[in-house]
């Protein structure tokens, strides 16, 4: 039997770190081997409790009542520090995720400082509009609203971008004046912790952040999300687990956040650059192993440029490079887990009883070394697939899609649109007028022309239908992370 290895991935609660208990562990394991690097102390309901009355009592002891200047002040000290810190948060997530360094260190840790110095500013500058009435009898009152923090927030991040999806919550709720509990994927728990360390040495309160190690039905996350402490519960994961969140928090009416699943289409017509929409339609699809919920899963190609598109699409996919994370020369790294793995296959080979053709991949590759054990898959491309098929229609989270031709525009958007799901869509084309009439069609939260993945922080972000409810982003966010209080003053 293999040793266990020593090194503990903790719960942070009310301002330090908790001694593990080596009865409540479970290990933590790099998806590019299979084999566990650290143990986890999974947080119990007593635990939890803890951490919840934390946050509670740092709200009473003045966090909400603080200054916006000092809050923004403290939010750049943690950009300051991750930064200084980065490589620590670079390897944390590289062991998490198995994801290449080249995407570690240029979007997901890169991203961390970004979004704290971003609410710093939004907030900051954020105001609420004010009114002077006329009243009855000839006089006039003046209403204004104050914007005050919602209270302790739960927030459950994924495993796909766990650091750059923590910090994108943490950073509005705290510049917000609210004090949280976290609650990390049981796949990727070291960044939650290790930002813990970060907040403690610039000199946040103490119970402002705290962090509960676990799984979600009877662990942590079902602890955290039906405890009464909580004023609300911001999520990012499948649509499934947020429809049971929304359930759990239901009977004491709190408000939920959820950004849930996609099926996300893209569609490009024939009068695109051809080499500028197969390079994005790729990092699209590919972008860490498809394992972000605005991967394109669907394509929709105007038929006169189809066989063209679905070549360069065949090429690209066969150029990435699966290898070593820590290897700069690596494209793609392997899937979260053995568990997830398992679901993809079952749509690969679900695809192939669909009727649809393997244009590459479809299987699991074979790799060398320390990297066999891992949860590695083959990039994958289908065509002749009907729209209505499971595959084109149910969420994979992979690095898959299906290649679909389409004659006219009228066509394209009801192809697209032919979804429960709303998060974001790619229009490609280089007429103006179609770019913009399409995109505007597309019942999503997201709409791009001719890019992907590319978005100022300040503008709204979330989805539609089984893709979520509510907005993230720039002042969107403090619609669900503050409450408004309106006060009339007779003048």
């Amino acid at each position: 039997m293999t040793a266990q290895p020593e090194q503990w991935i903790r719960n942070f609660v009310d301002g330090g770190f908790v001694d593990p208990d080596p009865g409540r562990a479970f290990p933590a394991v790099d998806p590019a081997t299979g084999s566990a690097y650290a143990r986890v102390h999974e947080a119990d309901e007593e635990l939890v409790d803890r951490a919840v009355r934390s946050a509670r009592a740092a709200l009473d002891a003045g966090w909400a009542d603080s200054a916006v200047s000092a809050r923004a002040a403290l939010m750049r000290k943690v950009a300051d520090r991750i930064e200084e810190r980065f490589d620590e948060f670079v390897a944390a997530e590289i062991a998490d995720t198995g994801k290449p360094i080249t995407q570690a260190r240029k979007l997901d840790v890169a991203r961390a400082p970004m979004n704290f110095r971003a609410y710093a500013d939004v907030v900051s500058a954020a105001g609420q509009d004010s009114f002077i009435t006329e009243t009855a009898d000839g006089g006039r009152a003046l209403n204004y609203a104050v914007r005050k923090p919602l209270g302790v927030v739960a927030i459950i991040v994924p495993w796909n971008l766990p650091l750059l999806l923590l910090t994108w919550k943490v950073a509005p709720a705290l510049m917000s004046g609210n004090a949280v509990v976290v609650k990390p994927s049981e796949d990727t728990p070291a960044t939650a912790s290790l930002l813990a360390e970060v907040i403690a040495e610039v000199g946040v309160p103490r119970g402002v952040y705290n962090v509960v190690q676990g799984f979600g039905a009877d662990s942590a996350g079902a602890f955290l999300t039906g405890h009464p402490g909580i004023d609300g519960v911001t999520f990012t994961g499948s649509s499934a687990t947020g429809t049971h969140v929304m359930k759990t928090v239901a009977p004491r009416v709190r408000p939920v956040s959820l950004e849930l699943g996609g099926k996300n289409a893209a569609v490009v017509f024939d009068d695109v650059d051809l080499g500028e929409a197969i390079d994005g339609l790729s990092r699209s699809i590919f972008t860490n192993t498809g394992q972000v919920c605005l991967c394109t899963e669907r394509v929709y190609i105007q038929r006169g440029i189809f066989d063209d598109v679905v070549a360069g699409l065949v090429e690209r996919a066969e150029k990435l490079r699966l290898g070593p994370p820590t290897d700069f020369d690596t494209t793609t790294g392997p899937l979260i887990s053995q568990k997830h793995r398992e679901k993809v296959q079952y749509y690969l080979d679900l695809a192939v009883q669909e009727g649809a053709q393997v244009l590459t991949g479809g299987g699991v590759p074979r790799m060398e070394g320390a990297l066999a054990g891992g949860s590695w898959i083959e990039p994958t491309l289908w065509t002749g697939i009907a729209n209505s098929a499971r595959v084109m229609r149910e969420e994979v989270f992979g690095p898959v899609a299906g290649l679909v031709p389409f004659d006219s525009e009228d066509e394209a958007i009801r192809l697209a649109n032919d979804t429960e799901y709303g998060l974001a869509a790619a229009v490609w084309t280089n007429d103006l007028r179609r770019g913009h009439r399409v995109a505007q069609k597309m019942n999503v939260g997201m709409s791009w022309v001719n890019t992907w993945y590319l978005r100022d922080l300040r503008s709204p972000f979330g989805g539609v239908g089984l893709s979520g409810i509510g907005r993230e982003g720039g002042e969107a966010a403090l619609h669900f992370y503050t409450e408004p209080t309106n006060v009339c003053v007779a003048l």
